[in-house]
């Protein structure tokens, strides 16, 4: 545990400090001159103990949370293991959302995942798309999860009067993601297969899907600066722009990449001149992917970190970590 002397802005707990959101959102309040800053290491504090969670706002009298922590991993990840994806998830946002609620804690950033919406929606996608289709099957279990945390927010503001508010990012990447083949999101998996594949000389790289699927992806740092920014606006101006039951708002680069297009520039990132083969077989996911971000933009935030620097930062970091992530 970490702590530092409480200023006039009141302790700000965030959940999940040693990842990547965490670690960004960590900067960005730094950055802001924050130094009430409560963290906690999981061996500390299991966030899916009720009585432990409970106990540590009982005492620590905390007055903002972050909620940054949670179970992530890539479409196989997602597809293999749904029954943890849900219940940790779940139970991460349970505890923390209840147990704030009854310390009297009144200000909570959740953060969800643009997966909350349905897989075949008009794009780009408005947040009242939430709920109107089915979701894409793979990662269904992680956004049940997400949507069950939207609407703990939207009860407790609807029930008690709460100021819990939903920020909705699209694909992250950035410094401090998680490079393990095993259960990578896509640009942290292609950046490490492609440094993997330039080092050994291979002539050709295997690709899940046909390269044709469009995703949004942001630079972590940005959906940081976005929470820092959105946290801070008065409650009237975030409820001017809301609805009680649709309160999340997106958080996204406003642009989308194919697959394809996306593992040529990490190809020539990292050096690799040799075959980009797309293999059919695998699943992908769903065509497209991206949010309207027009609302976080009425409200003062835009991205500035692009996709191709953001790659560069993201691989450059790799190459700092990659013994963190040897398989």
């Amino acid at each position: 545990m970490s702590q530092t002397s409480v200023s006039s802005d009141g302790k700000i707990f965030v959940a999940g400090h040693n990842g990547m959101v965490g670690r960004a959102v960590m900067r960005a309040l730094h950055a802001q001159g924050m130094t009430n800053i409560i963290i906690r290491e999981r061996t500390d504090l299991d966030l899916c103990n009720q009585q432990q969670v409970q106990q540590f706002f009982k005492f620590e009298k905390i007055d903002q949370i972050y909620i940054c922590a949670a179970k992530v991993g890539g479409i196989q990840a997602n597809n293999e293991y749904p029954a943890e994806f849900i219940y940790e998830n779940m139970m991460i946002e349970a505890n923390l959302i209840h147990a704030a609620h009854r310390a009297d804690t009144d200000k909570i950033m959740f953060l969800g995942s643009s997966c909350i919406y349905p897989a075949n929606g008009t794009q780009p996608i408005v947040e009242d798309a939430l709920l109107t289709g089915k979701l894409e099957p793979t990662n269904e279990a992680y956004a049940l999860a997400k949507i069950a945390g939207i609407k703990l927010c939207e009860s407790y503001n609807r029930q008690y009067d709460r100021d819990f508010r939903c920020l909705m990012p699209c694909n992250l990447y950035g410094s401090f993601d998680n490079y393990h083949l095993a259960n990578a999101h896509v640009i942290p998996a292609l950046l490490h297969r492609f440094h993997q594949a330039t080092a050994q000389k291979a002539k050709k790289i295997d690709i899940w899907g046909s390269g044709n699927a469009m995703r949004e992806f942001l630079y972590v740092d940005d959906l940081a600066a976005a929470c820092v920014q959105m946290m801070a606006l008065p409650r009237s101006e975030i409820q001017a722009a809301v609805m009680p039951m649709v309160s999340h708002i997106n958080i996204g680069s406003g642009q989308d990449v194919s697959i394809k297009r996306l593992s040529k520039m990490i190809a020539k990132i990292t050096g690799f001149s040799g075959v980009l083969n797309f293999d059919v077989t695998k699943p992908e996911g769903v065509a497209r992917k991206l949010l309207d971000s027009s609302l976080a933009n009425s409200l003062g935030w835009f991205p500035q970190v692009g996709l191709q620097e953001g790659l560069e930062l993201a691989y450059g970091w790799f190459v700092k970590n990659q013994a963190k992530f040897r398989n």
